[in-house]
């Protein structure tokens, strides 16, 4: 049909994978920033049914990144607005609403109706529940978060691919944006690579973010792909857990550690390991004395060469790709990881305002 003329011109799409599109359902955990353009591209793309998982309501600090709702929106429920608008811009999808919290007593339930999760939640709780209930179900989820200036995505579960829980097999800190902001263009980046790593599930096309981190930094245009292994066990999930509350989002062996603390090791000679994981021209331009420099990119081929017997903490630009990896460092064993909260950026502002920075 018309409406997606264009998609369906597209040597190895055609009219084939716009059927695979018309035929899928897909479940959307979130109608906020990430969840946003994550709705509007796969309800204007022709995905067939889309779930939607919301029981928040608008608020006026929403709108400069939700762009789907508008001022006089203010105070109604996200999820009736953002249908009436997504009818409106195709009316053959079917839009199932889900008017609740996921939560262990629906998560099977409402997932068991779809082929695709979308995790577009903001808390590690719903994002081990989402992950455990499609590792029961045997359903791929794509996942995307955000963090100041810097945004993620994978997908998990997909053809024996890892879980999240082989990315991520202890909770980090996961502060809101009502807390620390965020920047209105972040959302809807990070949430057009989830509907594009969507359809690539779903229609069997290209190469989805399995076993990969996508890392992207919209200040300085970074974009790292960090790879993880699968571990079998998390493979093996049966069950949910009684409670995916504020037991399971504390952090257990992964640690934050600000600038300032930071500084008083450094100055006390305090006996650890700082590995900056930034690229070389990052580094280049600046970095702290006596860090290691291993991008990103090569921690993986380098954690046989790293002392397990020392804390390591681990910075970045911002602190996203260096959580990333004092997550794979607690995954591979090492005891007491610390993540550098706000990295070089954050060194710079409040430490040594005279560094070089980018």
């Amino acid at each position: 049909m018309d409406r997606y003329d264009r998609q369906t011109r597209l040597n190895g799409f055609g009219p084939e994978k716009q059927e695979m599109l018309c035929n899928a359902a897909v479940l959307v955990v979130g109608a906020g920033g990430l969840g946003v353009p994550v709705l509007q591209y796969l309800t204007a793309m022709g995905v067939g049914t889309i779930g939607i998982v919301e029981q928040d309501t608008v608020s006026v600090t929403n709108l400069q990144r939700q762009v789907i709702y508008r001022t006089d929106d203010e105070g109604k429920p996200k999820l009736q607005t953002a249908i009436s608008r997504l009818e409106a811009l195709n009316p053959n999808v079917q839009f199932n609403p889900h008017p609740a919290y996921l939560s262990t007593a629906n998560a099977l339930e409402i997932i068991g109706q779809y082929d695709v999760v979308i995790d577009c939640s903001d808390n590690f709780g719903t994002r081990y529940l989402v992950n455990d209930a499609c590792v029961i179900l045997g359903k791929p989820f794509v996942s995307g978060s955000i963090f100041e200036y810097e945004g993620q995505v994978s997908v998990f579960n997909y053809k024996g691919s890892a879980t999240y829980r082989c990315l991520f097999p202890v909770p980090g800190d996961a502060p809101d944006c009502n807390a620390i902001g965020v920047l209105g263009v972040l959302p809807g980046i990070i949430g057009c690579y989830q509907a594009n790593e969507t359809v690539k599930v779903i229609c069997g096309i290209g190469e989805p973010l399995t076993n990969q981190l996508l890392s992207i930094n919209i200040l300085d245009n970074i974009h790292q792909i960090f790879t993880y292994q699968t571990i079998s066990a998390n493979l093996r999930i049966s069950e949910l857990q009684d409670s995916y509350g504020d037991s399971v989002c504390d952090p257990v062996t992964m640690e934050l550690l600000t600038v300032k603390e930071l500084q008083q090791w450094l100055e006390n000679g305090h006996d650890f390991l700082l590995v900056d994981v930034r690229e070389k021209d990052e580094w280049d331009i600046c970095h702290i004395d006596g860090a290691v420099h291993i991008p990103m990119r090569r921690v993986e081929a380098s954690v046989s060469s790293l002392s397990k017997k020392k804390p390591v903490a681990v910075i970045c630009h911002h602190g996203m790709r260096s959580k990333a990896v004092a997550q794979l460092l607690v995954q591979v064993g090492f005891s007491e990881v610390y993540n550098v909260t706000g990295g070089i950026h954050a060194w710079a502002s409040e430490i040594d305002p005279g560094m070089a920075t980018y």
